[in-house]
């Protein structure tokens, strides 16, 4: 996210917001200097929308001093919840993709967090599917930790959301390296039992479901709780968790396999994140040098991210002599903004195939080019989590026909993107823009489905296979791996597997449930995809 371009338009709404202070549509009273307080009904109108800077950074509780994230000074004034309803009413009629789709409520009816859920579109896909799967909030301080520090909650594990009500059922995916879970022991294919002496399978209690959340989202660091997970050996272990700040490795166990066609390069890709592009290059380079003929690029948890990033690796995959000139991802916005980003106020253009290194800090190309493969067919592993981002490598580099395969389940859907907009210490994500490859293709809303025979656009060649939690990952004998390079070696799926619904396209539960928003989170919230034009360095 560029936040020094989000902090100057933050700090040119503020100046507004200070200017028009007062005004309002308040008036003096007869034979009165006193001018009249509006009621809330009156700063409403139905159908009428005053500019957004006129109630940007006016909150309720205005933060104060410095940003220990950023640096930067807080910009809030005092304002109240109205003035915060205000902006994100403002805010969605001019960005939001399916404006002319939301009704427009009183906000005085609403608390701000309940206004803004419900400040979308409630369409549905032909499939029957809500059409914005993608609409949410958190803390501008926890998005910024995870976004710009690489640091997440918790106790450094990603769960697999199998069952949310009762009988429940999550599944350890994997840990992050030094996190507290790893360090205890936790591993791939562990199964959740209890949570202190709460039986979270079965329990239908109201107050056990939201201690079960509150322990397995932690709203803070230092927090403590026990859990008991069987493991694949049938054995129970109780395990004492300290929530901390967990340290990110979105690239992971970068290999070389030796195959029947040659040697294959595989490499474990979780996040579109900053800190990502060092060790993603040092794969590709691992790569060239074994000279491999296949690569297999494992992405089945990878959430998203940058848009640029994924421009980058796309670029790896293929190298300049297929992407010169040619469209990875175009932009689309609401009808009001057919030719300027209504963030940026830049004009608007397509992301090409980037093929040097990027300095996310000052957004600027380096002078270092980027490996890449030359590679015009690339494997990649998915799961109902792999989206956005993600989802655009795979309809960018068939945009240029690069034949894509998908070994795994179908992607998450989401061929959006949004600014995430923080305002009063909360930060708003809300779908602003579609993207499209350079053959002008982006509706797979329902998600890329792999198949052996492709029959639909968002169709593509591949083989439906079950995430294996019994294996490591990495290692030739787990499910999806294995499918992957039998394909390579064969052409041949494995007996099918039946698909799964997408985690964000799956029916709310009726019964108590877990949060599996917060495993929708962990599938988007590193989306900070801002379409900006990445510089050439000034000197």
């Amino acid at each position: 996210m560029n936040l020094k371009l989000l902090s100057q338009l933050t700090l040119i709404n503020a100046s507004v917001v200070l200017t028009s202070c007062g005004g309002g549509s308040g008036g003096a009273s007869s034979g009165s200097s006193t001018p009249t307080v509006p009621t809330p009904e009156a700063r409403w109108t139905l159908g009428v929308y005053e500019d957004q800077s006129l109630f940007k950074d006016s909150c309720a509780i205005p933060r104060s001093g410095v940003s220990n994230i950023t640096g930067e000074a807080f910009i809030d004034v005092a304002g109240d919840a109205l003035d915060e309803k205000l902006w994100l009413r403002s805010w969605t009629n001019n960005t939001y993709l399916w404006y002319d789709e939301v009704d427009d409520n009183n906000p005085a009816d609403f608390s701000t967090s309940k206004y803004f859920e419900q400040l979308k579109t409630d369409f549905r896909t032909d499939s029957g599917s809500f059409k914005d799967n993608f609409h949410f909030s958190q803390s501008t301080d926890e998005y910024l930790t995870r976004t710009q520090r690489g640091l997440s909650f918790g106790y450094g594990i990603s769960w697999e959301f199998v069952q949310a009500s009762a009988p429940r059922r999550i599944i350890v995916r994997y840990t992050q390296p030094g996190s507290p879970a790893e360090n205890a022991g936790i591993e791939r294919g562990d199964e959740l039992i209890t949570i202190d002496t709460i039986d979270f399978i079965n329990t239908e209690n109201h107050d056990d479901v939201d201690a079960i959340n509150e322990a397995l989202f932690p709203s803070s660091t230092g927090q403590v709780f026990e859990f008991t997970l069987q493991k694949k050996t049938g054995e129970q272990r109780t395990y004492s968790l300290t929530s901390s700040n967990v340290e990110l490795s979105p690239v992971r166990n970068s290999a070389v396999l030796s195959t029947e066609i040659g040697y294959v390069g595989y490499v474990q890709f979780d996040s579109h994140i900053q800190s990502a592009q060092g060790p993603l290059i040092s794969a590709f380079n691992l790569f060239s040098q074994n000279n491999v003929q296949a690569l297999i690029l494992d992405m089945r948890y990878n959430g998203g991210g940058l848009l640029s990033m994924a421009s980058q690796l796309a670029f790896m995959v293929t190298g300049q002599q297929q992407t010169d000139g040619l469209t990875f991802d175009e932009l689309k916005f609401n009808d009001k903004h057919p030719t300027f980003d209504p963030v940026t106020g830049r004009r608007l253009q397509p992301t090409p195939f980037y093929n040097r290194e990027i300095d996310y800090e000052r957004n600027v190309f380096t002078s270092n080019a980027l490996p890449s493969l030359g590679l015009n067919t690339l494997y990649i592993l998915t799961s109902g989590a792999t989206c956005s981002a993600s989802e655009a490598v795979i309809n960018g580099l068939r945009g240029i026909d690069v034949e894509v395969v998908i070994i795994g389940d179908t992607t998450c859907g989401k061929p959006y993107g949004f600014y995430p907009t923080d305002n009063c210490g909360t930060t708003y994500f809300t779908i602003q823009f579609q993207g499209s490859n350079q053959k002008g293709f982006g509706e797979y809303s329902n998600g890329f489905v792999p198949t052996p025979n492709p029959i639909f656009e968002a169709d593509v060649q591949g083989c439906l296979v079950e995430d294996d939690f019994s294996h490591t990952l990495g290692t030739i004998e787990e499910g999806m791996l294995n499918a992957a390079v039998n394909h390579l070696q064969s052409g041949e799926c494995p007996v099918q597997a039946k698909a799964k619904i997408p985690v964000a396209q799956r029916p709310v539960s009726q019964g108590p449930s877990i949060q599996t928003s917060a495993s929708i989170l962990d599938a988007i919230i590193l989306e900070n995809a801002i379409n900006q034009v990445i510089s050439e360095p000034t000197h």
